[in-house]
């Protein structure tokens, strides 16, 4: 069955059950009850009122019904977004949202413990300050070969530290669907040891 027709059996048995939403708004205008008074008043078009209020009752339950879907669609919507930005965040390696030209635009928790980032604003610096100097290149490539059409690439490099000790890390990247931003995981390699 078609989701209108759907629709509007069911609007018409809650109308009939008893059981239709409360109305959001006013059901009818002032204008509207005047024309329905007006035709009820006449016996000729009586049964033509109460066939135009039953279609606007029936009309007015679909709306509600309608409202009632989209609220839930909302509340889904967000619940499911909730859940995916708590596994973002929590992840065991760092996710990386990274701007064309290497601008870090966001990354969850794991990857600020990585590159070791301080400060509140993570965003809006270049994610190659974040690396040791030797490894800078490494990154500029991939994000060449990236911005030249490839739709995915990695590289080894070191991470950056004030202490002056580096970890070797990997990166895997690719573009998103629009080809707008990058997308990187960055792990450290296993088994290596602080240089």
């Amino acid at each position: 069955m078609p989701k209108h027709i759907k629709l509007r059996v069911d609007a018409e048995r809650r109308l009939k059950d008893g059981t239709a939403p409360s109305a959001r708004v006013s059901s009818l205008g002032t204008e509207a009850l005047a024309l329905l008074y007006r035709l009820a008043s006449n016996p000729a078009s009586a049964s033509d009122a109460l066939q135009l209020l039953h279609e606007l009752q029936v009309n007015q339950v679909e709306l509600d019904l309608q409202h009632e879907q989209l609220e839930a669609n909302e509340h889904e919507a967000a619940h499911a977004l909730a859940r995916y930005k708590e596994y973002y965040d929590s992840a065991p390696i760092g996710y990386f949202i990274v701007a064309l030209d290497g601008q870090l635009i966001e990354c969850n928790q794991a990857g600020v413990r990585l590159l070791r980032i301080e400060g509140n604003e993570v965003g809006g610096r270049p994610l190659v300050s974040m690396l040791a100097e030797q490894s800078r290149p490494a990154l500029e490539g991939l994000l060449k070969a990236l911005r030249d059409g490839g739709a995915e690439a990695g590289c080894e490099v070191h991470s950056s530290a004030s202490d002056g000790a580096m970890r070797p890390l990997r990166i895997a990247a690719g573009l998103t669907p629009g080809s707008a931003t990058v997308l990187m995981v960055i792990c450290e390699v296993e088994g290596s040891q602080a240089a």
